[in-house]
This record gives structure tokens, sequence and C-alpha cells, in this order.
């Protein structure tokens, strides 16, 4: 698969998302150590459906993969998502498909570069995003990059037996800090 690199960081880039990693992307979805802590534990996703999707949602906003500079792998996948231009707002996904990949920084860094880029070339206010109680890791990384808490939606989620709490997180641009893209110019 060839890979573009747009946003560059340290260990990882992110490429535009395209349709032929539909496979991969079935197989991730499919694993319940992802598809748990992304609430799709409960969905099938075949290969032709993932193929429909991939090639049904390509936009020209901000949907990437995220690839390993070191050996141009693809981890996991980032967006921002429901745009809303008006009110300058957006939301953000994320998740690291592979697990060797996980718990080592790379959602961190991917998150920094995707929110980089929504706030100083997409000219967004403020990402929110959603994530379920038992997430912890991702809570801490999401801490990490700068979001805050503002909402709590009691045991709406129903994984394996059990409902969780869903926890609204958000940053503004003026909250943000830091310079993590290395392919810029100006």
């Amino acid at each position: 698969m060839k890979y573009f690199k747009k946003l560059l960081g340290d260990r990882i880039y992110l490429s535009p998302r395209n349709s032929e990693d539909a496979e991969q992307f079935t197989e991730w979805l499919n694993d319940f150590n992802t598809a748990d802590y992304i609430g799709k534990s409960g969905e099938l996703t075949t290969l032709e459906a993932e193929r429909k999707f991939l090639t049904e949602n390509i936009t020209p906003e901000a949907i990437f993969v995220i690839v390993t500079i070191a050996d141009n792998k693809m981890i996991g996948t980032i967006s921002l998502e429901k745009m809303n231009w008006i009110n300058r707002t957006a939301t953000l996904g994320i998740f690291i498909g592979d697990a060797e990949y996980r718990s080592k920084g790379y959602g961190t860094e991917a998150i920094k570069l995707i929110l980089e880029y929504g706030f100083k070339y997409l000219n967004l206010n403020n990402i929110n995003l959603d994530l379920m109680e038992f997430n912890t890791r991702a809570l801490k990384c999401y801490e990490k990059c700068g979001f805050k808490e503002y909402g709590r939606r009691r045991k709406c989620r129903f994984v394996n037996g059990k409902y969780y709490d869903c926890i609204s997180m958000d940053i503004l641009a003026d909250e943000f800090e830091g310079d993590y893209i290395r392919n810029k110019n100006i």
C-alpha cells in the first residue's frame, strides 16, 4: 500500500485514508480488543461493508490512517468528523488497531498532529470526543493532549453484559499548545 506523508511527526505520519485498507480495518473492527473500546463490539463488519464504507466516506476533510515512519506500517486511524464550519467544531475519532503499538505513545502523537492541523490549518475552535469509562488508557492519553471532561452520560453504553458511562471531553483552540507537524513550511 502506498501512503502519503500529509502530517509528519517524530515517529509517525498521517496519510489520507483510502478503500485499499479495507481488509485491515475489517480485521481490527472484528477484534474485541479494538471494537470494545470504540463501541463497535456489537456490530459485525464484513469486508464488503467496510470497502463500501471506506469508498463512500472519503471526504476532503481530515480522515487519516496512522503510519509508522520506520517501516511504513499502518497501525490505526484518526479523524476529525462532524465538522461544523459555522461554529468551528469537530469530533475526534481514533483507534490504534495494531496491538503491538498500543500504550507506546503513538496515539498521543497522532492526536497532537491532528489537533494542530484542526486548530492551525482548518481554523477549528472546539474539538470534542466521547469515550467509555472503562477506557482508562484513552482517558490518560486525552488528558495528556489537553482534553477536559465536560460531561458524562450515565450507563448509556452496553458492552459485554454491563452498562458503562460515556465521558464527553473537549479542547479549545486557545488551550492547545505545541508544534508537532514536522513537514510544514511556515
